[in-house]
């Protein structure tokens, strides 16, 4: 754990009185380092595959891969991640931040229009922010919303859709059927960020878009999560991608995914495919989850692989997680700005490593702590 301590005078003398502000607020992320716990309720390795020992290749690509950086590992994992969401081609770029920046920033420009679910991460507002379209902020989930601000848009620009397709921090989704029907009649593209549903959810892991029969335009991606490596790719047609290599910043300027990392997210993929046992693991394992929370008399948001429970207060969050963690139970306090203000929660997620026993436990903490709790 990292301490702040008193700069000295200068002219960042005011990062003193910011953090004190964001320490008052109960908002102050402090560093634990803690060992790696596969059966950690705060973890995204929704499959149990990060702790795996990666196949043998190159540490490092050496440079971008536009200047000699291109491996044949690279090409390999983006034509199995292609292949995994069914579309023509994919591109990997080093994070799924980078990944969100690079496709929105170098596909939409200044009088454009991006419409944007209000809960969308980040790495998306920043990409559309960079990108500097106009930018249309709709209600979570709201698709009359997004086809009215489609309708309002000046004649004659481009519009963008960008969802979404699993929310991590609320558990729910999108109508992503809905989503492709107003984009067609308003001839804008859907762009639709998978990185939660990825290797957990729909037909063989392969998403939601794939549940929903639904071909998007553009679908990001990652490896960091249920695949248990790093990384992330965007898929499409051939012609996106050609133009990412060309003209997505992110990508261009920066040294080319490891290729160690590259062959581990290949082997996540492959896992994924062949051994279904780890996802069903995982929703069992959530079902039971959510059954005894429910039981409990507790409120859980949405559906799948990911158990959020709002608390509201900043401050009741953080006596919870600390109050679990007492119990031998890994979760975190996710508060603003990862959540909206007042929304502070326990976001919990059930993965392919934990037992029936773990859940219980978890539950059990639960009913023993709920009455101290404040």
């Amino acid at each position: 754990m990292f301490h702040v301590k008193r700069s000295e005078p200068g002219a960042l003398a005011f990062l003193d009185a910011a953090l004190a502000e964001v320490r008052g607020a109960n908002l102050l992320r402090e560093r634990r380092v803690t060992a790696a716990d596969p059966r950690s309720f705060a973890s995204n390795d929704y499959l149990g595959l990060a702790t795996r020992r990666p196949p043998a290749e190159d540490a490092g690509a050496g440079a971008s891969r536009l200047l000699g950086g291109d491996r044949p590992v690279h090409a390999e994992l983006e034509e199995a991640a292609a292949s995994l969401v069914g579309l023509p081609a994919a591109l990997a770029f080093s994070s799924g931040y980078a990944a969100n920046l690079g496709v929105l920033s170098s596909l939409a420009g200044a009088g454009d229009l991006i419409v944007s679910d209000a809960l969308n991460h980040a790495s998306i507002i920043d990409g559309a922010r960079l990108s500097r379209a106009q930018v249309a902020v709709v209600p979570h989930c709201d698709v009359e919303a997004t086809a009215a601000a489609l309708r309002r848009r000046r004649p004659g620009t481009r519009a963008f859709v960008v969802t979404e397709s699993y929310f991590s921090m609320d558990a729910d989704s999108p109508d992503l059927a809905a989503l492709r029907a107003v984009c067609d009649g308003e001839a804008a593209a859907l762009v639709v960020d998978e990185a939660h549903a990825l290797g957990v959810l729909g037909p063989e892991g392969r998403g939601l878009c794939a549940a929903a029969g639904v071909v998007p335009d553009v679908l990001v991606g990652t490896f960091g999560k249920a695949f248990g490596a790093a990384g992330a790719f965007v898929s499409g047609s051939e012609t996106l991608v050609a133009w990412l290599w060309n003209r997505a910043r992110s990508f261009v300027f920066s040294t080319g995914m490891s290729p160690l990392l590259a062959a581990a997210a290949l082997d996540g993929i492959r896992c994924s495919l062949a051994e279904p046992h780890r996802r069903e693991r995982a929703a069992a394992g959530a079902r039971q989850l959510r059954q005894g929370l429910t039981s409990a008399g507790l409120e859980v948001l949405g559906h799948g692989h990911i158990v959020p429970w709002v608390l509201g207060d900043t401050r009741r969050a953080l006596w919870w997680a600390d109050e679990l963690q007492s119990h031998g139970v890994m979760v975190r306090a996710v508060r603003p700005p990862s959540v909206p203000a007042g929304t502070a929660r326990l976001r919990l997620t059930v993965t392919a490593s934990h037992e029936s026993a773990d859940i219980e436990r978890l539950v059990t903490a639960v009913l023993d702590a709920s009455t101290r709790a404040p």
